[in-house]
C-alpha cells in the first residue's frame, strides 16, 4: 500500500459541509495516514541510543538537540504565569502550547501539531463527506491569510452569498488571522443544522454571515463538453486532489471518451494540491511506462511512483496559474516532462516538498515536511514552480475562479493548443 503523503499547499475545503486546502491546501483537503517509515516514532522515544544526547565528535553539536529542553527557565516562566497572569491557564493549555511550539521550532509553515479533536476533524474532511459550510479555501503561505477559492454550488456558503476572494477574519467572534488553516476549518465544522457566524473581509468591509451547517460530498472534479471549430473537446476542472478525486476524475475522463472527445483540457488553476498517490493514480493512464514522481528524504532515501505501460494517447493541455501548487505541479510537471500535453497559463506556485501526518498514541498528530519531490526529469520546483510552455496572462483585474468564458484568455489558448495537436 502506498504511503499517503500530503503534498498540497496548506488548504482545506470548508464543508457543507466542509473540506477545506486548499492550498488544500492546504493548503489546504487531506485524510492523514501514518507514514510507515515513521511508524513507532513516538512509541520508541525511550529506546533511543544514549549517545544521541552527546555532542557529535566532528561538529560539537548535540546529535539530539531537542534533549532536555524543559529546563529551569521554562519552569520559572510557568510559575510566573500561574502567579501573575490575570486569567487562568490549565495544564492542558500548557501542554498543547508546548507541543505546538516544538513544531514551530521547525520554522516551516507546513509543520504543525494537531490536538485529537483537530486531527479527527481533518480525517473527516479528507474523506469527501463532512459537515460544515461548503466552500474551498486556501491559506497564503506568507501572510497566513485564509481566503475563499470558491463556494460549492448549493452549499450554505453559496446560499449565504460568500464569494471567491473573501478573506476569513473571524469564526464565531474569534479572530482566526494567522491560525493554521486546518484549525480554522475545524472551527467552521460542526453538527448538522448547528449555526456558525463567519466574518469575512471583502473590499474594505467586514461582513458577518450566519450559516447553518449541512452535510455534503465534495465535488472536486467537474467536466464540460466543448465544441470548437468542428472538434469535440473535453474540459475537466480539478479543484483539489482529495480522497474522492481520482474516482471522480477517471469517471469524467470516461464520459468524455464515450462522447467522442478528440482532445482534453485539464484546468488546475487555483488547485492547491493534496495527496501524492491520488495524483499518481490520475496521471497513470496518460503517461508511458516510467517515473511519475520521486521523493528524497533527509537521509537520501528515495521513493519512486511509477506508471504502467497502458497509456491512453489523446491531444491534451493543462492550464495552471500562480495558485496551482504541489500535487497540481506534479500533474503539470509530469505531463510536461513526457511531452504529452501543452502547459498553458502562468508560473505555478512552486511547492516541491512533501508533508506526512503522523498520529500519536493519545489521538493527536503532527504534520512535518519530510521530503523533496522531483519530476520525472529530476526537477525540484520548490520556490520556482512550473514554467508553462505557453505563457498567457488573464486580463488585468480578472481572477480565474470567477471569470466569464469570453474573458478567459488562458482557456482560449488551451483550446488552440489542443486543436493544433489534433490537426497536425
Amino acid at each position: 500500500m502506498k504511503n499517503k503523503f500530503v503534498a498540497g499547499m496548506i488548504i482545506g475545503i470548508v464543508c457543507t459541509a466542509l473540506i477545506f486546502t486548499g492550498v488544500y491546501a492546504l493548503s489546504g483537503r487531506m485524510e492523514p495516514q501514518k507514514d510507515n517509515t515513521l511508524q513507532g516514532l513516538e512509541d520508541n522515544r525511550d529506546n533511543r541510543d544514549s549517545k544521541d544526547d552527546e555532542p557529535d565528535s566532528e561538529t560539537g553539536n548535540l546529535r539530539n538537540p531537542g534533549a532536555g529542553l524543559i529546563d529551569d527557565k521554562a519552569n520559572s516562566i510557568i510559575r510566573l504565569v500561574d502567579n501573575y497572569f490575570l486569567y487562568g491557564v490549565t495544564q492542558e493549555d500548557y501542554q498543547t502550547a508546548i507541543y505546538r511550539a516544538l513544531l514551530y521550532a521547525c520554522n516551516d509553515p507546513y509543520s504543525c501539531y494537531y490536538t485529537p479533536e483537530e486531527y479527527d476533524a481533518m480525517m473527516e474532511s479528507s474523506s469527501g463527506m463532512y459537515c460544515g459550510i461548503g466552500c474551498l479555501v486556501q491559506q497564503d503561505v506568507n501572510t497566513k491569510l485564509i481566503s475563499i477559492v470558491r463556494p460549492f454550488s448549493g452549499s450554505p456558503a453559496d446560499k449565504a452569498g460568500i464569494q471567491a476572494g473573501d478573506i476569513v477574519y473571524k469564526v464565531d467572534g474569534e479572530d482566526v488571522s494567522g491560525q493554521d488553516i486546518n484549525l480554522v476549518v475545524s472551527k467552521m465544522k460542526g453538527e448538522e443544522n448547528t449555526k456558525v457566524v463567519i466574518t469575512m473581509y471583502r473590499n474594505g468591509e467586514y461582513l458577518d454571515f450566519e450559516l447553518k451547517r449541512a452535510f455534503v460530498e465534495a465535488e472536486t472534479v467537474t467536466a464540460e463538453k466543448i465544441e470548437e471549430d468542428g472538434h469535440k473537446l473535453g474540459l475537466i476542472t480539478v479543484m483539489e486532489f482529495d480522497e474522492v478525486t481520482a474516482n471522480q476524475f477517471l469517471a469524467r475522463v470516461e464520459e468524455m471518451k464515450d462522447w467522442g472527445a478528440e482532445g482534453l483540457i485539464f484546468d488546475l488553476r487555483d488547485n492547491p494540491g493534496g495527496y501524492v498517490d491520488i495524483v499518481v493514480d490520475m496521471l497513470d493512464p496518460f503517461l508511458p511506462e516510467g517515473l511519475i514522481v520521486y521523493m528524497k528524504d533527509k537521509h537520501g532515501r528515495q521513493e519512486d511512483y511509477n506508471s504502467d505501460a497502458d497509456m491512453f494517447e489523446i491531444p491534451m493541455a493543462v492550464i495552471i496559474n500562480e495558485r496551482s501548487a504541489s500535487a497540481s505541479e506534479i500533474f503539470a510537471g509530469a505531463m510536461q516532462d513526457y511531452g504529452v500535453a501543452e502547459i498553458v497559463g502562468t508560473q505555478s506556485f512552486g511547492k516541491g516538498i512533501v508533508q506526512s501526518i503522523i498520529p500519536l498514541s493519545d489521538g493527536s498528530a503532527v504534520k512535518m515536511t519530510i521530503a523533496d519531490y522531483y519530476t520525472p526529469l529530476g526537477r525540484n520546483i520548490h520556490g520556482v514552480g512550473i514554467t508553462p510552455d505557453i505563457i498567457v496572462e488573464l486580463p488585468e483585474g480578472v481572477i480565474s475562479s470567477n471569470i466569464e468564458r469570453a474573458e478567459d484568455t488562458q482557456f482560449t489558448e488551451a483550446i488552440r493548443a489542443v486543436i493544433h495537436q489534433i490537426e497536425k
